[in-house]
């Protein structure tokens, strides 16, 4: 039978109440792939007073996908709302919401939002996608103030990792504070990565490796042989989750020299004293906490080297399928 309008080449809206916890904490999930031929794009926004997820599609979404959809909030009971958009632009609608922010020097906003042009700020374009990380989350924006913060304090970086990287923002935002340094920013999911690239080139973010360049790739947290070799850095950012986060930790030890620094993100703050007791026995000590509503931004720094040799990295990541790119 052949495909209707209805079920190709029309975009769609989904709509579903949601509380705060579940819009703050939600991921796209890979249940969309197997039920539609392009992935959502998924914006949570304030609704009068309660929040909502709002999901933008291409083709009428099946039973399959509404019901994943719905248990995107479990705490709801209410059906999907289901709208057809006709031939809008549904990756612009579904932007329209995210309005330009400011953190620190860095001022984040889509590609439909004008620059900011004061003096001394830094723009960065970062569109609504199928990787995390458009910095309008909590974490991301403690992430990017906490690194303002690095730079305006002096504090000078010249070998660089940002682990979970998603859309490729705090890489960026790193470039832009200490352009004469090395970046190598990673993520497990290809999908970011590719989406991190795209984001590179339009902002002007030169690729590749050495000086004043950013490499992306994939890896799962700190596998990657190109990551393992350019240990050990001087600062090294994740926001990620607090599982991986404490999974990780004799990892970044591993790639950390005395006084290196080290920024983590992702985890709420009842969970900020198992990090700190995780990073702690690994050599790292804590150095500035900034709270962001109910996520920690941490600052740590090395104290002393960790294990035998400071190069060595465990064969295998320690994160299956719960590791997760920026929020």
């Amino acid at each position: 039978m052949p495909e209707t309008s209805d079920q190709v080449g029309t975009s769609w809206k989904v709509t579903l109440p949601c509380t705060r916890d579940e819009a703050e904490t939600l991921a796209e999930d890979n249940f969309f792939m197997a039920s539609s031929d392009s992935v959502p794009t998924i914006v949570t926004r304030e609704d009068g007073d309660g929040w909502a997820i709002d999901i933008y599609c291409e083709g009428k979404p099946d039973k399959k996908m509404l019901q994943g959809i719905s248990g995107l909030a479990p705490s709801t009971n209410a059906k999907p709302v289901v709208e057809k958009l006709g031939d809008e632009d549904w990756v612009t609608m579904s932007q329209a919401g995210l309005e330009p922010l400011r953190a620190g020097r860095f001022y984040v906003h889509t590609s439909n939002a004008a620059q900011d042009s004061e003096k001394d700020v830094c723009n960065i374009c970062i569109d609504a996608s199928q990787a995390f990380g458009t910095g309008h989350h909590e974490t991301t924006m403690g992430c990017l103030e906490t690194l303002d913060g690095l730079k305006r304090r002096g504090k000078r970086f010249r070998n660089i990792a940002d682990i979970g990287t998603g859309t490729g923002l705090l890489a960026f935002a790193a470039q832009h504070l200490w352009p004469r340094s090395e970046i190598i920013a990673g993520d497990i999911d290809e999908i970011a990565v590719a989406v991190s690239i795209d984001n590179a080139k339009l902002n002007h973010i030169p690729l590749g490796n050495g000086k004043r360049a950013v490499r992306l790739l994939k890896s799962n947290g700190l596998d990657h042989p190109a990551i393992q070799r350019r240990a050990p850095y001087d600062l090294i950012i994740a926001n990620i989750l607090a599982g991986p986060l404490v999974s990780l930790a004799p990892q970044f030890a591993a790639a950390a020299t005395t006084s290196t620094t080290l920024i983590l993100a992702g985890l709420l703050k009842e969970q900020k004293a198992e990090i700190v007791r995780a990073y702690q026995k690994v050599g790292f000590r804590l150095r500035g906490s900034r709270l962001e509503n109910e996520w920690p931004c941490l600052t740590f720094v090395k104290a002393r080297n960790y294990g035998r040799k400071r190069s060595h990295f465990r064969a295998k990541s320690p994160l299956a399928d719960d590791y997760f790119g920026e929020c």
